[in-house]
């Protein structure tokens, strides 16, 4: 087989379509969760912490105050945005959970349609025992 027929088997298995699939869907989802998360969650935390935005968090290495973030880089001084990081951390938890709500959900869905086969019953242990006791008298 040429270069072009492997390239096109290869885009052709299942695992390749199913990735591409999952990737599709991820992205899809990232935008429900994202949705979720600074619609109606971050909402619910501001309230929660008085409405404090970590995003306009930071500290000057310059040693001068300024009265908001986009003022200390507008002044072309180096800061530190310690609360973009304490976002990041906040919103990982929050996604975190979601994720891991939705997975359970799906879990217990599958579950639910996945009906379970007792295993056969196996010999009582009166049967084991008689059929030793016949094969030993053999």
């Amino acid at each position: 087989m040429g270069f072009f027929a492997d390239f096109k088997a290869s885009l052709l298995k299942g695992d390749v379509l199913s990735l591409a699939t999952a990737v599709v869907i991820g992205g899809a989802f990232g935008k429900i969760v994202g949705s979720a998360v600074d619609d109606i969650i971050m909402p619910v935390v501001g309230l929660l912490t008085g409405g404090i935005d970590f995003t306009q968090k930071f500290v000057t290495l310059d040693g001068n105050s300024y009265p908001n973030l986009a003022a200390a880089k507008a002044a072309g001084a180096a800061v530190i945005t310690y609360g973009n990081l304490v976002q990041a951390i906040i919103n990982f938890v929050i996604i975190s959970f979601f994720v891991f709500v939705v997975l359970r959900a799906a879990d217990k869905a599958k579950k639910k349609e996945t009906v379970v086969e007792a295993a056969p019953a196996g010999p009582t242990q009166e049967e084991l025992l008689t059929q030793i006791r016949d094969l030993l008298k053999k």
